[in-house]
């Protein structure tokens, strides 16, 4: 007679959970406070976009300088007659909704086996604040000029630091744009604002000497932007594609 089957192996024992390491070891001398609010909603957050997101980062290197000239011939008009500080931010904003519009998926979310791409381009531009980090939205953006768009990036950073936002401008955004650069950063690797599937990272604006066509060497005012995006949805290629479509539309800014 044949002999039975052997019984099925029984299931592995689920793998225990690494313990925690201590934040300081007993009799160590240090001052505990409790997270604000604000900090807990935003360390939650981060958790839930790495373990959400299939986080990729791409380095672009841009020549600001006719943005630069651009905005010099700008500034003191809009300042002016309409009380509006010019920055670079608004133009890296016009090139952004230039790119989200030719690539719309990524002014797209995941939503279980479905892309979700959404008909608004909705701007959120980050603001640091003394107690945390806040994204208020600008909403349309595609539907706002040059002058509309500084107009908002400024409204909404100096009332998040006043904090009079609503809560419904801090929601809805499609697209984020967060400039470390204002602190001197020369690039980041930002974690992306949930539910979207793309972040822009805006670094500092240095002039520095750079070989040119003919190789010659010229003075230009360059900059690092990055671009944090979610693999799940977005190949490098894209990406790349992506931020290769707002370096030449940077680069090649009208300055008349």
């Amino acid at each position: 007679p044949e002999a039975a089957p052997p019984p099925p192996a029984a299931p592995a024992a689920p793998s225990p959970a690494p313990a925690e390491i201590p934040a300081y070891e007993p009799g160590e001398p240090v001052e505990i406070v409790p997270m604000t609010p604000m900090r807990k909603t935003i360390a939650e957050r981060m958790i839930l976009s790495r373990r959400t997101s299939a986080h990729v980062t791409t380095v672009f290197e841009v020549d600001m300088t006719r943005v630069m000239r651009r905005r010099d011939a700008l500034k003191d008009e809009f300042l002016n007659r309409h009380g509006v500080r010019l920055t670079p931010l608004a133009f890296v904003a016009q090139a952004c909704i230039d790119a989200l519009k030719k690539f719309p998926i990524f002014n797209a979310s995941i939503s279980g086996d479905n892309i979700v791409y959404k008909k608004n381009i909705n701007l959120g531009i980050a603001v640091a604040l003394d107690w945390g980090l806040i994204v208020p939205v600008i909403k349309q953006a595609d539907e706002k000029s040059l002058l509309g768009l500084a107009k908002a990036i400024q409204d909404l950073a100096d009332r998040a630091r006043r904090k009079e936002l609503k809560p419904e401008e801090v929601k809805g955004g499609t697209f984020t744009i967060t400039n470390p650069g204002i602190f001197g950063s020369l690039f980041g690797t930002p974690i992306i604002n949930q539910p979207q599937v793309a972040i822009l990272g805006v670094g500092s604006i240095h002039k520095r000497p750079v070989v040119i066509e003919g190789d010659a060497i010229a003075v230009r005012s360059m900059a690092y932007l990055s671009l944090s995006f979610d693999h799940r949805l977005i190949d490098g290629a894209l990406g790349d594609q992506f931020m290769a479509h707002i370096k030449r539309w940077l680069e090649s800014l009208d300055v008349e």
